[in-house]
This record gives structure tokens, C-alpha cells and sequence, in this order.
């Protein structure tokens, strides 16, 4: 068959969503291996950088959308939700991410974040996770751990965190999954499966600030420890985890438990199954709130229903009355108005 130009797919690489602007974080820092690693799943998504949009806030990883060769806004402090989710709906066939922080993001954009999330739009959302004001060097944020002492809370905070998690699931989220910085495979394929998801896909991303927050997740990235300390979740599979891979969690009435395979009778098939297309969020948000040290983090995909988008209920309304609408032009729209003559 003749090869036309029709027929000819562009292979991309990371080079090609690679802007010429030098980045700007401090070295070591976590932002790093997550714009390398969205960069490589742009290239490997096949979406032309003319049809990819990136949206960001305020702080250290709003900067994103400089780094990136595609479109971009860097809007102002917690509206990134707000105006990915008035891109999309402008123009559908944009693959649009979000790039936002736990302050950005939690703190003056929380209502933006969950109506985004209510809405299910059509957006990919980073949340950047480092417990901490980074921008503006140092002050506690939303997600920071009650007693954390920082700038602006020199004797320790005396208030309670947000889990991202468990806002998602609250306003009805579709899709949540979390990932590591330094866990760079996993982080792949979680954006991967964030950007084919229809509706708002959120991926925490547990980031270290070197500066400000250093060792944040440290009981969570140390690479001796990891495999005992994190459960990654495949939809379809056995929760087991373990350097031995002989951990795994089952329910012990309503509550999850870890067990050792072949201690106490326990068998492989007794391990819970994960399904993170359950449209029940019970499970799924026991699984996102597991915290340390009793049980592993989980990480990977744990949430991944389907639903109705809000861009697409637009455009199929907009659709719908034009059909119906005897105003076709703008000649009809004045000539539809009351008028008097003069």
C-alpha cells in the first residue's frame, strides 16, 4: 500500500516536550525525576505538543509549564483547576494536565479542586506533595503532619492535615492514584493511566523539598526499606508486598490487616484482590489512608471508575440545542430581540 502523509504516525520523543527554558529548582529536588518522567509519557502518549495544554498555579511546581515544549498557563495562586477546566471545556480535544501543589492546590484553591473533581472534567491533575510552603520558603501547608514545626509555626501545628485522597473520594472522584518521586517506573505508568482515563484523574506525587521539608517520605523512599513499607496496587491482583513478597493485607472485619503468607494458616488466596474499578470508594479509601508505621502506604492506581465527563456533557448540549435553535447566525440573534423604531 503507497504511504501517504495521512498515514505516517509522528513518533515522539522526550526532546520534543523538552522546552528551551532553564529549570529553575533547587538541585536535588524531587520536581525533577516528575518532569522528566511526564515528559517521556507525552512522548510515549503520541499526542502532538500542539494539542497538549499545561496548566499550572503558584509555587515550585507551577513553574512546570515552563519546562514543558507544548501550550501553557501559568495562572495565578490556587486557580490552575479553574482555568484547565475552562481550556477543556473550550476546547475538548486538548489533552490538558494540571501541575499544582499541596498549597496551591489545597489551601486558596481547595474549592476550585474539589468542584474540578465533583465535575469529573477531562483534566489530568499532578498534585505535588512536599508538606510544606516551598515557594515561599517554609511555612506549613495544608497536608503538613499536626506538630509540625516550621516558619509560621514555630511551636508546632495544632491543626489536623487534609489527605488528598480522601477529598477526591469525598467529592466523587474517579481517579486517584499515588506515586513516589523517586519511584520513577511506577510513576509512569501511573500518569499513563491518568491521561486515558476520561474524566479528572488526580495523582498525588510524594515529593522531597531538600530545602525546606527534607525527608518528608523518607520512611517511604529509603530503597533498603521500600518493598516492606509500600503495597503498589494493580487492579486485578493479589495486595502482597514484601522484600519476600510474602505480605499481604486481607480484611479483618471492617478493618484491613496485614498478614505473612504461610504464618497462622494464612494462604495466598486469601489475600484481598485489588479492583480499583469498583465504584464503591469503601475499600479504596481504607487503602488511601493506610499510614505508617502499622501499615505500608499504597501506591500505584487504587481508584479508576468510570462516569460521565462535564466537557463532554457540554459540548453534547451545546450540540443538541444549535440543532433546535432557529438562530443561526448573529443577523438572527439581533432580529430575535425586541425592537422598536424610532
Amino acid at each position: 500500500m503507497e504511504t501517504t502523509e495521512a498515514t505516517i504516525t509522528k513518533q515522539y520523543t522526550l526532546k520534543d516536550f523538552k522546552s528551551d527554558q532553564y529549570v529553575r529548582w533547587c538541585p536535588g529536588c524531587g520536581d525533577y525525576a516528575l518532569l522528566n518522567t511526564l515528559q517521556k509519557v507525552m512522548a510515549e502518549l503520541g499526542v502532538p505538543p500542539h494539542e497538549t495544554a499545561i496548566i499550572s498555579g503558584i509555587g515550585c511546581s507551577s513553574r512546570l509549564s515552563y519546562y514543558m515544549s507544548s501550550y501553557g498557563f501559568h495562572t495565578i495562586h490556587g486557580r490552575g483547576a479553574a482555568v484547565a477546566t475552562g481550556v477543556k471545556v473550550a476546547n475538548p480535544k486538548l489533552s490538558v494536565w494540571q501541575i499544582t501543589g499541596d498549597g496551591d492546590c489545597l489551601a486558596i484553591g481547595g474549592n476550585h479542586f474539589i468542584h474540578s473533581v465533583r465535575r469529573n472534567v477531562d483534566i489530568n491533575v499532578l498534585l505535588f506533595n512536599n508538606q510544606i510552603y516551598g515557594l515561599t520558603k517554609g511555612q506549613y501547608s495544608p497536608t503538613s503532619k499536626k506538630g509540625f514545626v516550621s516558619k509560621s509555626s514555630p511551636f508546632g501545628t495544632v491543626e489536623r492535615p487534609f489527605r488528598p485522597a480522601e477529598l477526591t473520594m469525598g467529592a466523587r472522584g474517579t481517579f486517584f492514584a499515588r506515586v513516589l518521586d523517586v519511584d520513577l517506573k511506577n510513576s509512569a505508568t501511573a500518569m499513563m493511566a491518568a491521561a486515558k482515563h476520561k474524566g479528572t484523574s488526580i495523582v498525588e506525587c510524594l515529593v522531597n523539598c531538600v530545602i525546606f521539608n527534607d525527608g518528608a517520605h523518607s520512611w517511604l523512599a529509603e530503597r533498603d526499606f521500600r518493598a516492606d513499607r509500600l503495597i503498589m496496587l494493580e487492579h486485578g491482583k493479589p495486595m502482597i508486598f514484601g522484600k519476600e513478597q510474602n505480605k499481604g493485607l486481607v480484611l479483618d472485619g471492617f478493618n484491613l490487616k496485614v498478614v505473612t503468607i504461610g504464618e497462622n494458616g494464612v494462604k495466598a488466596s486469601d489475600i484481598l484482590i485489588h479492583d480499583a474499578a469498583c465504584d464503591d470508594t469503601t475499600l479504596h479509601m481504607k487503602l488511601a489512608l493506610m499510614e505508617a508505621p502499622d501499615m505500608p502506604i499504597a501506591v500505584g492506581i487504587i481508584r479508576d471508575v468510570e462516569e460521565d465527563t462535564y466537557d463532554a456533557g457540554v459540548e453534547k448540549q451545546i450540540t443538541e440545542v444549535q440543532a433546535k435553535s432557529k438562530i443561526k447566525t448573529f443577523d438572527d440573534l439581533i432580529d430575535s430581540c425586541e425592537q422598536w423604531e424610532m
